[in-house]
């Protein structure tokens, strides 16, 4: 055992490290709980009586010495450090920006919130549709005025195949393979070849709805849409229908809301009426069902569809289209602490 001692005694004089990981190796080694030093400190119990005395004043010789060793060590392999002063490690860190989804993704995911508590189910089709699932479909006749370039991209001149202009394309889709009932929200962009201005753009993005089964009346679709306006835009909100015309609708109705900034009292926005046309709405036409395997003598139906930019520009109160097609960043920061 004094042998052992003194080997580690010689080992300890002579160790030197040239980092910090080693210096620690070395102390696991003596100290650690296999280490050297709590072997002997072990094996000291079973020394014979006169023994104790000589053996003890060496272990703690060797003890005291590697903890001298590895201060010592460790200081020196402290002031070799190389510290580079060039960097202020008191300077604050770079700020990183809290980015936020775009207001159209705000509004399209508060709006397929709504209609999915209802009981909706997302469908989605390809922007590049042919006539029937476009317009044929949908009861437009041949000559009417959104078949006209001046309303429809078609694709190399191709009166077949175009670039949808609604999302209602995706409606006949889900008509053609599912039987009713059926309860569907089509999202999706859409193209019309229109002048770019701040009310309008050539590309935009629209929610439609439609909701075939039995005995679906017009009351349905009513209490539906006022359901959808005072989530969307507060519970104080009022709605009102105008009959209009579409032609995969009868009767159809265009949907206003009270104003989100007067209240409906007048403003600028509203321009002094107190209401903000939001949507269209109506029955399914008889001859849609029919033209998609629908018995219309059976199932009835009703089909609203909006636009998203519409919303998102009456919600956060953006008064120009433009905007939410420029990226700009100064302007999607406004929403960064939007939900």
């Amino acid at each position: 055992m004094i042998n052992h001692i003194k080997s580690l005694l010689a080992e300890v004089e002579a160790f030197s490290a040239a980092s910090l990981e080693q210096l620690e190796e070395f102390r696991v080694r003596l100290f650690g709980k296999k280490g050297e030093l709590t072997l002997l400190f072990d094996q000291f119990k079973e020394v014979a009586p006169q023994d104790k005395k000589m053996i003890g004043q060496e272990i703690n010789v060797l003890k005291n010495l590697a903890l001298t060793k590895i201060k010592e060590t460790y200081e020196l392999l402290k002031k070799s450090t190389k510290v580079d002063t060039s960097l202020d490690l008191t300077l604050p860190g770079d700020p990183i920006g809290l980015g936020s989804r775009h207001p159209v993704s705000l509004a399209r995911n508060q709006i397929l919130d709504i209609f999915k508590r209802l009981g909706f189910v997302i469908s989605t089709g390809p922007e590049i549709e042919d006539d029937w699932h476009v317009f044929s479909a949908l009861n437009f006749p041949p000559e009417h005025p959104a078949r006209d370039m001046q309303d429809t991209f078609f694709i190399m001149q191709d009166p077949d195949i175009l670039l949808r202009t609604h999302t209602s394309s995706v409606q006949v889709r889900v008509m053609e393979h599912q039987k009713p009932p059926i309860r569907t929200i089509s999202p999706g962009r859409v193209f019309r070849n229109e002048a770019i201005s701040a009310r309008s753009h050539c590309m935009f993005h629209q929610v439609e709805g439609l909701y075939i089964d039995r005995n679906v009346s017009f009351a349905d679709l009513k209490q539906t849409l006022l359901f959808f306006a005072k989530e969307m835009f507060g519970h104080n909100t009022r709605i009102r229908l105008r009959p209009s015309f579409f032609p995969f609708t009868e009767p159809s109705a265009e949907m206003d809301v009270s104003c989100t900034l007067c209240g409906g009292k007048g403003c600028n926005m509203c321009k002094y009426t107190g209401w903000l046309e939001i949507l269209g709405c109506g029955m399914v036409d008889p001859n849609v069902l029919e033209n998609v395997g629908i018995d219309s003598q059976e199932f009835t139906g009703f089909a609203f569809g909006m636009g998203i930019e519409r919303i998102a520009l009456l919600k956060y109160g953006i008064k120009d289209i433009r905007l939410l097609f420029e990226n700009d960043v100064r302007f999607l920061r406004q929403f960064s602490s939007a939900l």
